[in-house]
């Protein structure tokens, strides 16, 4: 593939467990796409100093300024990667999921009696940015950039959450959750009907933080291009959207920034993929 991938993988699976991530992945399902069209949106946020705990109120100063900016069409997973999926695509790549990640089965399957259904719509988690993007490739997709993401979660008119005014709360995202053995507590992928963005997109908040293609850029939003930001050209970390199962409500937030170091593999961090649409003028050269 594209790039080489964490030299933390892991290692072979005992017989049994195998068996459970064959079922997995054999019952992977793709995410609808949803195109979200050409147009400017509100990014970012207008600074807030009179109100310290306000929904409105930046998180960090890494989101301002707030402006407008164009993006070309483009098309947007509805969901998450699934856990299903990702466990197919390593296997297809004849990778051995991340210790991590194969320890968390094993105890969700033996103590908690977590189905492979139930398993397979759960969204991929302890997945470097080098596995997203190659999976992403894989489907002739691509990981969306920043501006992107935060459009398809907040609509054209800078959304506060992805849908709407309204304070977190369970029925819109999951969030705000604890275990006191850290275990992930995670919805399906195509759940929570009630907390679609805009454009029709589940988990745009809580579920799992998402990469983008983007380096994190601290004071990106102050000099990035009117017209379809492609993110900096270097970095130390890769923009994570979104907030997580974990997070406060804070982190949900549609203009909350982060990022991540690439190689990172967290039971917080997934994400979605994006596609740019093919132009008829390549197809009719193509024939």
């Amino acid at each position: 593939m594209g790039s080489p991938h964490d030299v933390r993988a892991g290692s072979k699976s005992s017989p049994e467990l195998a068996r459970h991530l064959t079922g997995i992945s054999a019952l992977a399902q793709p995410s609808p796409l949803v195109t979200i069209p050409a147009g400017p949106f509100l990014l970012g946020t207008k600074r807030v100093d009179d109100d310290p705990y306000g929904n409105w109120t930046q998180f960090d100063d890494t989101e301002l300024p707030q402006h407008r900016v164009w993006l070309d069409t483009y098309e947007m997973d509805r969901d998450e990667v699934s856990l299903g999926e990702y466990l197919a695509f390593l296997q297809q790549e004849k990778l051995h999921p991340s210790d991590e990640l194969q320890k968390l089965i094993w105890h969700v399957i033996t103590i908690h009696s977590v189905s492979d259904q139930t398993l397979s719509r759960w969204p991929a988690l302890y997945v470097t940015w080098a596995e997203a993007k190659d999976l992403c490739m894989s489907k002739r997709k691509r990981l969306p950039t920043e501006a992107e993401w935060e459009k398809a979660a907040r609509g054209s008119e800078g959304g506060l959450f992805p849908w709407g005014k309204t304070a977190p709360n369970p029925a819109l995202a999951m969030f705000g959750q604890y275990h006191v053995h850290e275990i992930p507590i995670l919805a399906a992928v195509d759940s929570h009907e009630a907390g679609k963005s805009p454009y029709g997109l589940h988990h745009m908040a809580g579920n799992v933080a998402e990469w983008v293609q983007d380096w994190f850029g601290f004071d990106y939003y102050a000099y990035m291009p009117e017209r379809n930001p492609p993110g900096p050209t270097s970095g130390r970390y890769k923009g994570v959207r979104g907030g997580s199962w974990k997070s406060n409500q804070i982190m949900l937030r549609t203009a909350t920034r982060g990022g991540s170091a690439p190689d990172q593999r967290s039971a917080t961090i997934g994400f979605r993929c994006a596609q740019s649409p093919v132009r008829e003028d390549r197809s009719l050269s193509a024939k």
